[in-house]
């Protein structure tokens, strides 16, 4: 079935335009900012991948996960059982420690955390969402430290009425929001309340409970406009996250039954509460120069309620302040970032701050758009044990890029860019626990990861087709890892030296007046070059583990009444190297990752009655760790119907 559909959602990509329908794909403009500029997509010098709420909304998918999961070229995963903060890996840089290597943005809000624990998604209702931009090989002067792979940036609706959503399904789904505003001469005010909660997929544990799901976030913004050249922006976001996640299963029993407990052990049980706010100031200077200034806090609460409980409490404050000018040739943009990250914890308080300067800029010549862009950053490391000693380090860090995009004529435009980025340790590989001396050390034989990036690729917009294409290739000097060769927590260090490469394809067609399709196509490959781990294995010329050489997403959308449509998805990932599997010898590898999917939706006035159906084959995949060590994921199928009103 996976062969059959993908094969025919390929040929229906590359039909030959002469059965497409009068329709004009040239006036659908997407505009991109990750650079903070304005641009078309097939104007910018670097990779871009755009997701509309019009393609959020035709897809069916219930929460962020899932859409990412199924609708973008990230292989996201259920971080072992955890969809609340999933595993995302772009361009290779694996399942395990990706999330690390790629930063993301809500609003401008930096998602990324100071210690190991991926981003937290499920703090994001999909409804609130009006576009997802993901940068690919690009970002690193913007959001600096992180940025080696790319960036994510989220950005939420102004809402002007009310919308209500409500929708439920089978394992106890549960998905509502409502999102309601005004816009007035003077301000904008809206606001935004969303649950999901599921009763859990896998059997009951020893203590009775299901890996059951439940979060609960409110959203309020507010723009003051005193002047026409004078905004104030206040916006804050509240969540609250209940997480119970599945134990690790034998082969054996993954394949009589992936649901079942897998042991006398409970599920593991967490807390995750998030509280953030974010006030800023827009000033239009003149009609070309504006000066931002934002502040961003969050207080953040990680509980793990289990035999061995407990608590981080985590506090990040940041600031951005830029100056732009931009006119009809040139853009240039100048600015401070700073970011205080703070963990807490019974036994000790650790800070991970970063201080940066950076510009970017670009300017047209006719159908030429150079970019350049340059930025330093100084990142300082602290740990504070209670009763001992303190220990402290520091990082100096930059990042460059230079692009080029050529539009040669009206249709077609070609464009490059060289990027340099990096990834300082985060806290958790930085600092670790000496057993000669029981004290906690500053770990400074962990270096700052560095990657240098060759982008190249085009763009092609007819009238009835969007196409693009990419070829990458990275160097990388001691990209971070877990080296699981000794002790029974392994030790965190350095490869010393890595590459990645690989080509990235998109397809739109617009087949006729009712019909479309589209699919995106990469093929990724993930080197180690050169690295010897902690007992002395030679793992050089490997493949770098959980990264799979290729992922397909492919959709079909067929408008069959005026009002109603139908979509169908499938999502595959081919097998890779089981996550600890560095020396790519273990008898068990991570299994191809495959889902289709189908969502219904009908429009009658002002309502919108919608369907869909998650894994229609019941595909059963798995984060596969070790042999024997494995983590079912995404492995029923799932239904819901629901309601959209808007008022």
């Amino acid at each position: 079935m996976k062969k059959t559909t993908i094969a025919g959602l390929v040929g229906l990509l590359f039909t030959s335009n002469t059965f497409a329908a009068d329709v004009d794909l040239t006036s659908d403009d997407v505009l991109v900012s990750a650079n903070r500029f304005e641009r078309r997509d097939t104007e910018t010098t670097y990779a871009s991948e755009i997701h509309t709420a019009k393609d959020i909304q035709a897809s069916g998918a219930a929460t962020l996960y899932d859409y990412l999961a199924q609708q973008t070229s990230l292989n996201v995963l259920s971080s072992f059982g955890n969809k609340a903060t999933p595993s995302i890996n772009l361009r290779g840089y694996g399942g395990e420690n990706g999330s690390q290597n790629v930063v993301i943005t809500v609003d401008g809000q930096r998602l990324n955390n100071i210690d190991g624990i991926p981003q937290l998604l499920a703090a994001i209702p999909l409804g609130n969402i009006d576009r997802i931009e993901i940068s690919k090989g690009s970002g690193s002067v913007i959001y600096g430290d992180g940025a080696t792979a790319g960036a994510i940036q989220i950005y939420t609706k102004n809402k002007t009425g009310v919308t209500a959503s409500v929708s439920g399904g089978n394992y106890g789904q549960q998905n509502h929001y409502i999102n309601a505003g005004i816009s007035e001469k003077y301000f904008d005010l809206s606001a935004n309340a969303a649950h999901d909660s599921y009763d859990g997929f896998s059997q009951k544990d020893v203590t009775g409970n299901k890996d059951e799901f439940t979060s609960d976030t409110q959203n309020v913004k507010l723009k003051i406009k005193p002047l026409d050249n004078l905004r104030f922006n206040v916006e804050g976001t509240s969540s609250r996250n209940d997480i119970r996640y599945v134990n690790a299963l034998s082969l054996a029993q993954f394949k009589t039954d992936p649901s079942q407990n897998g042991g006398v052990n409970p599920y593991t049980h967490q807390n995750l509460n998030s509280d953030q706010w974010r006030v800023g100031v827009e000033y239009d200077i003149t009609n070309n120069i504006r000066i931002n200034a934002t502040h961003y806090d969050e207080t953040k609460l990680s509980s793990y309620i289990s035999d061995f409980p407990s608590t981080s409490n985590y506090r990040y404050q940041s600031n951005d302040i830029s100056i732009n000018y931009c006119d009809d040739f040139k853009s240039l943009i100048v600015g401070f970032q700073n970011f205080d990250g703070k963990r807490s914890s019974t036994t000790d308080v650790t800070t991970k701050e970063n201080q940066a300067f950076f510009a970017q800029g670009d300017y047209k010549i006719d159908a030429l758009t150079l970019s350049a862009g340059a930025r330093r950053e100084d990142v300082t490391y602290a740990n504070n044990p209670v009763g001992d000693t303190s220990a402290s380090g520091d990082n100096n860090l930059n990042a460059w890029d230079i692009g080029a995009n050529y539009r040669l004529g009206s249709t077609l435009s070609i464009f490059s860019n060289y990027n340099k980025s990096f990834e300082s340790p985060d806290i958790d590989r930085s600092f670790v626990f000496d057993t000669a001396t029981s004290k906690t050390i500053f770990s400074g034989f962990i270096k700052p990861q560095e990657a240098k990036t060759f982008n190249i690729g085009l763009n092609q917009v007819l009238s009835n087709n969007k196409f693009k294409a990419t070829a990458f290739y990275s160097w990388l000097h001691d990209e971070i890892y877990l080296d699981h060769s000794v002790g029974p927590f392994g030790v965190n260090t350095n490869i010393d030296k890595s590459h990645k490469y690989g080509i990235e394809l998109q397809d739109s067609l617009k087949i006729s007046e009712n019909l479309g399709a589209s699919i995106i196509y990469n093929y990724t490959r993930a080197i180690i070059d050169s690295e010897v781990e902690t007992d002395g294995t030679n793992i050089s010329n490997k493949n770098l583990p959980g990264v799979p050489k290729h992922s397909v997403v492919a959709n079909l959308n067929y408008k069959f009444l005026d009002h109603a449509s139908l979509n169908l998805n499938q999502t595959w990932r081919s097998d890779a190297y089981a996550y600890n599997d560095f020396q790519n010898n273990l008898s068990q590898k991570q299994n191809s990752y495959q889902t289709t999917n189908i969502a219904l939706n009908y429009q009658y006035k002002n309502v919108n009655f919608f369907t869909a159906i998650n894994n229609l084959f019941e595909h059963e995949n798995s984060i596969q760790v070790a042999d024997n060590f494995i983590y079912p994921i995404d492995f029923v199928r799932t239904w819901r119907v629901g309601m959209k009103a808007d008022f």
